[in-house]
């Protein structure tokens, strides 16, 4: 038996439960790989229906987070569902009508003993026909195709007893800090959020891959544009793996630098977008990021200075010769993301940049000096801080919103944790 990545988790597992409910696409997506992945893991699956309403009631989330979101991401948002939904071979259509009630069907799953049929049933009634499961004919249609008594199971949803039984499974998943859905357990304490976690729900480092299944479709060579700053986790690990993935699909690889801060300003979004999600969410996100670090054998530490001020760190990649940025790039990251180091400090970035340029540089020490005082002078010049400035406005334009972004064939990525979709686009699948 394999072991497992995740510090913390052992093999085999001994349970899996999924906190879901119908009005949400990812759970939906969620519950199309469940049964199939508790069978791999060799476990019993629990479903677990509640009221996600209720939940964003306890965590002071917008109760439709979809109208929510700005333009750029909720388009993004869109195209991702989608793009899930074509990954896992499923149907998917937003309803013009989104988001609709679910309580009455799910105390009606409870009322069926949370038959995996009428879930099915009912994900396949909002998520593919549209239809409103909070219309009482819907409701009878979708037991009765489940192959239950429609009108048995409807007379008893307004029951007290059922009622209350929603209500106590939509505090219990509050309690054990569930703020969305998929909520996935392992073995009652390991969360898990999201369609997009289920690698780590199996607790399964990626295989090494197929050759012949990651045989690319396309024509010519693809270019890979990624956009990211030094202040972001998410981009820290998501360059962590940029090359890999470029050089896997014969890829040119493009780094589009950009100041985060400046572009959440140019959106009118918080500057620091972690500290305005819910307890719960911080929680599970720090958990997460190791969790990344881990699954790609990478090193992470939380930084103790965080947020951090990238500015300075951004102008000195500018400033570099090409040939030193990568290095440079790397070697800041790791600083801050691995080390704890303050990249803000003058004397740290002087320390990056002088082993950048001693590492591409011939010559000795004189030469290293020399080429170290002609950066230091652009870094602070009008030229390279014109040139962030406007590739930060180029990102706004072409729809970032959020590091690290991937772009292929003018398509775009948001996040480390969307790197299979990445690779699909660069197979050209």
């Amino acid at each position: 038996m394999a072991a497992a990545f995740e510090a913390g988790r052992t093999l085999p597992a001994r349970s899996l439960e999924l906190f879901f409910d119908y009005t949400c696409p990812y759970a939906y997506l969620g519950f199309t790989r469940a049964r199939a992945l508790a069978e791999r893991m060799g476990v019993p699956l629990t479903l677990k229906p509640i009221l996600l309403g209720g939940v964003f009631r306890a965590v002071g989330t917008d109760q439709n987070l979809f109208a929510s979101l700005a333009p750029a991401k909720a388009e993004h948002n869109g195209l991702d569902m989608a793009r899930w939904a074509v990954r896992f071979g499923v149907p998917l259509r937003m309803p013009p009508n989104h988001p609709m009630r679910s309580v009455s069907a799910l105390r009606a799953t409870l009322v069926t003993g949370v038959d995996p049929a009428v879930v099915a049933r009912f994900y396949r009634a909002y998520w593919d026909e549209n239809r409103d499961i909070a219309d009482r004919a819907v409701l009878a249609s979708v037991l009765t195709d489940a192959g239950h008594d429609a009108d048995a199971v409807l007379a008893r949803i307004d029951e007290p007893a059922v009622k209350d039984d929603l209500r106590a499974r939509t505090d219990e998943a509050i309690a054990r800090g569930v703020f969305g859905v998929p909520a996935w357990f392992v073995d009652t304490e390991h969360l898990y959020w999201g369609q997009d976690r289920i690698a780590f729900v199996e607790g399964l480092r990626p295989s090494p891959p197929d050759e012949e299944a990651q045989a690319s479709s396309r024509r010519g060579q693809p270019e890979l544009e990624v956009f990211w700053d030094f202040s972001s986790p998410f981009a820290y690990l998501g360059m962590t793996q940029a090359r890999r993935v470029a050089e896997r699909h014969g890829a040119r690889l493009t780094s589009r630098p950009i100041l985060l801060g400046g572009l959440f300003r140019t959106l009118g979004t918080p500057d620091v977008p972690l500290a305005t999600w819910s307890e719960a969410k911080q929680k599970h996100t720090y958990a997460d990021l190791h969790r990344w670090a881990q699954y790609w054998d990478v090193p992470f530490r939380f930084p103790t200075r965080f947020p951090v001020h990238s500015l300075a760190a951004m102008r000195m990649y500018l400033a570099l010769p090409t040939a030193a940025r990568e290095h440079y790039r790397d070697a800041t990251f790791r600083a801050y993301w691995a080390e704890d180091r303050d990249i803000a400090d003058a004397s740290v970035l002087t320390e990056l940049a002088r082993a950048a340029i001693a590492a591409v540089t011939p010559g000795g020490a004189d030469a290293h000096t020399r080429g170290l005082e002609e950066v230091l002078a652009r870094a602070s010049g009008d030229e390279v801080k014109g040139a962030l400035r406007a590739a930060t406005d180029e990102a706004a334009r072409r729809g970032v919103f959020g590091v690290p972004t991937w772009i292929v064939d003018g398509e775009l990525f948001w996040g480390q944790d969307r790197l299979d979709l990445v690779e699909d686009r660069l197979a050209g699948r």
